[in-house]
């Protein structure tokens, strides 16, 4: 149904969970001024992109995306407006891409704009042509009305920005420097979460564990711990955590906390202690080794997934035959993998050493089948048991079938029984399960949990 303007809209979103996360509140605040949502850009009013620029292939995607909208709006929708924002904006050769040779964008704003957003359309709704406004502001605005996505997971920002630098990395460019938001602040978001029923919520931060030190009060795991305390909040989930800042107080917090789920996603990147250092990523090899070990010995049954890049520049065979040793080593659940995207601006898009593109592909395939070796030996080890699922989503009443994950991030397919309606998203199930895949679990219902 339309809104009170008879106006629908839609946000597209690229990248990670703090997109998301920002996605949702675009959406809360057209809410607020009347839009409703459309189910595509085909039915919409006004869209809205908001952008990613951590890989090279999510530029590809959103100029690709610009292009079909252009032709949209040419074709069917003339008076469909078009917005861009996120982290893309950010960086002035994509702005001015998309000033000069995108000249049906309307309106683009950056990452610290966000609270703008109904200002900036507004001015173009009253007759300015264009609205281009990209601030460097670091100010963090509360307050904001939210659109959630999902009825399992709630997602709540609790710092913006980083300032580790990574060489690779354009974060600290286009998300600013680390600003966490007050503690009452985060509680009071997080105690409304657990009274509106969502049964878990994921604790967002580029570098989530350094949550804090620009307050000079509460840290990270302080936060943990008061959120364990939140009536009716049964899983609390975070990410990304960085090594350096790993504490041994944050994973006792972890371990104590009755709903901090048992999963730890902990970035590795390269096992080459040499790698690591161009990278500047702050800890080496054994360090890390003896974080997850000490993590593993003070949560048992503690999953731990990771991220790791092939091919950085200077990467000899060795620094990678040191990361597939780490990796046997530590036997990663799970991982993210990628290869080297270089990003203009970062210092490592103009290191010298760049890994040709058949090498890099050798390298990532052994890396991949190596992980995929142990993706599923850790499924294995759960076989035959029954577990917690939190359900987020079904294929539909009569198909019998529907999907969610245990507390260890695990993704658990299953069937109920003929006649038995599957469980509805936000629901536990107790799920026995009966085969284990690369990256799925396949089981049956036996209840609700």
């Amino acid at each position: 149904m339309a809104g009170p303007l008879g106006l629908r809209f839609h946000v597209l979103t690229f990248g990670c969970q703090l997109n998301e996360n920002d996605s949702e509140k675009l959406a809360g605040m057209l809410a607020e001024m009347g839009y409703s949502e459309a189910a595509g850009p085909e039915e919409a009013d006004l869209v809205v992109v908001n952008t990613c620029s951590v890989r090279e292939g999510a530029d590809g995607r959103f100029f690709g995306h610009l292009g079909l909208l252009a032709n949209l709006k040419e074709k069917s929708r003339p008076g469909m407006l078009v917005a861009v924002c996120g982290c893309m904006m950010k960086q002035s050769v994509h702005l001015e891409r998309v000033r000069k040779s995108h000249p049906f964008v309307d309106i683009a704003f950056g990452t610290s704009d966000l609270h703008r957003f109904p200002e900036l359309l507004q001015r173009r709704l009253s007759g300015t042509r264009r609205v281009f406004e990209v601030g460097d502001e670091d100010a963090i605005a509360e307050g904001l009305p939210v659109v959630r996505g999902f009825r399992f997971r709630a997602l709540a920002t609790v710092m913006y920005g980083c300032d580790n630098f990574c060489t690779y990395c354009i974060v600290p460019y286009v998300r600013g420097r680390e600003r966490s938001r007050p503690l009452p602040l985060v509680l009071d978001e997080l105690r409304r979460l657990a009274a509106e029923g969502y049964p878990e919520i994921l604790l967002l931060g580029q570098n989530v564990n350094a949550y804090g030190k620009d307050l000079g009060g509460a840290d990270f795991p302080v936060l943990l711990e008061e959120a364990g305390r939140i009536q009716g909040l049964r899983r609390v989930r975070f990410m990304t955590s960085h090594p350096k800042d790993m504490s041994v107080r944050l994973l006792d917090a972890m371990a104590r906390s009755p709903n901090a789920c048992p999963h730890l996603h902990l970035p590795l990147q390269s096992g080459s202690d040499d790698v690591l250092r161009r990278m500047n990523r702050g800890y080496g090899r054994d360090q890390y080794l003896g974080l997850v070990a000490e993590a593993r010995r003070r949560i048992p049954g503690l999953a731990v997934t990771t991220d790791l890049i092939v091919g950085f520049p200077g990467e000899t065979e060795r620094d990678f035959e040191d990361t597939l040793d780490l990796m046997d080593r530590i036997r990663f659940d799970g991982a993210f993998t990628f290869q080297f995207s270089p990003r203009p601006g970062t210092p490592a898009a103009d290191m010298e050493g760049p890994i040709d593109a058949a090498t890099v592909t050798d390298r990532f395939d052994r890396l991949v089948a190596l992980q995929n070796a142990h993706s599923l030996a850790s499924n294995r080890t759960v076989e035959g048991t029954v577990q917690e699922v939190l359900v987020e989503g079904s294929d539909g009443a009569g198909t019998g079938r529907a999907s969610g994950r245990t507390p260890h991030n695990r993704l658990v397919h299953f069937r109920v029984p003929d006649g038995t309606a599957p469980p509805p998203e936000g629901a536990f199930a107790r799920v026995r399960i009966e085969r284990a895949r690369t990256f799925t679990l396949d089981g049956t219902w036996e209840g609700p949990a």
